[in-house]
């Protein structure tokens, strides 16, 4: 979990930098992270990696100006975070192959695309591990599952779970459960605004402002978490509390236990999962 206990990591190359890129990169930027020898990054576009070099201790190429920037930034580094699309992870590994440290430890956020895809195209002395964060990483409230491959060590396990500790929470799972992982977690971010969007939605068609209506449902969400959060009760029983017997919320709870919404969050993450297996697949 973050805290500002000083963490040092070794040298860390990121290829691709989007926006999950982006939000793993900044928990490594925090004052008590200390990434010796530096972070590299590439991206395909020159602007945006104009922007990473703004960045304090980040060095960024785009590979548009410099073919070689893959190879160039991973020569060196001991962690390589591998965040393109799925579908130009095999080109970019069968490039930078080569250039990897013998040591290094390749971390995979690419989503759908398996350990076994990596390391039939790389190098037997290099580990791989697969992660999901999720995009609260930018606030340092990322939930990220984490699965070691075959030829992955206990300490590069730890070195992975210590550079995703930066941004939140860690879960080490098998890599069958990732996917399903991914369902909860990766998309949960998705069904929260939803529902959100949805209960504001509601507070207008009641007659507020839209103002007036994001302050009490977005209050409501955050107080909400918040109180979870500083409590050892689980959801349940914080509910229980809330749920006067025979008063207005145990009715609203009522008729939304008749919609049956485990059964649509049950629905929804199949789908998710469904489709998850679909881009591993190719």
């Amino acid at each position: 979990m973050t805290s500002a206990a000083p963490v040092t990591l070794p040298t860390i190359a990121f290829l691709g930098a989007g926006s999950m890129a982006r939000a793993v990169l900044s928990g490594l930027l925090a004052p008590h992270v200390t990434v010796d020898g530096g972070i590299r990054a590439t991206n395909r576009s020159a602007s945006k990696a104009a922007e990473l070099t703004e960045l304090a201790g980040v060095t960024a190429m785009a590979t548009e100006n410099y073919p070689d920037a893959n190879r160039t930034a991973v020569t060196g580094a001991r962690i390589v975070v591998v965040a393109v699309k799925p579908a130009m992870v095999p080109d970019l590994l069968t490039e930078i192959a080569d250039s990897l440290e013998p040591d290094a430890l390749v971390i995979s956020v690419a989503a759908g695309v398996t350990i076994a895809t990596f390391e039939s195209r790389l190098p037997e002395s290099v580990a791989v591990i697969r992660s999901m964060p999720n995009t609260p990483a930018v606030v340092g409230k990322a939930v990220t599952g984490l699965s070691a491959g075959t030829r992955s060590s206990d300490a590069d396990l730890e070195l992975a779970r210590a550079l995703f500790d930066t941004v939140g929470d860690v879960l080490v799972v098998p890599e069958d459960k990732l996917d399903a992982l991914s369902t909860i977690s990766g998309s949960g971010p998705a069904y929260v605004f939803y529902l959100i969007e949805q209960l504001t939605a509601t507070a207008i068609d009641k007659g507020f402002t839209p103002e007036e209506a994001a302050t009490m449902v977005n209050g409501t969400f955050l107080g909400a978490s918040m109180l979870l959060a500083a409590s050892d009760d689980s959801p349940a029983e914080l509910r229980r509390r809330v749920t006067s017997p025979h008063g207005t919320t145990e009715r609203a709870v009522h008729k939304l236990e008749q919609a049956d919404v485990k059964h649509t969050f049950d629905v929804a993450t199949d789908a998710a999962l469904a489709r998850a297996r679909e881009l591993a697949a190719g």
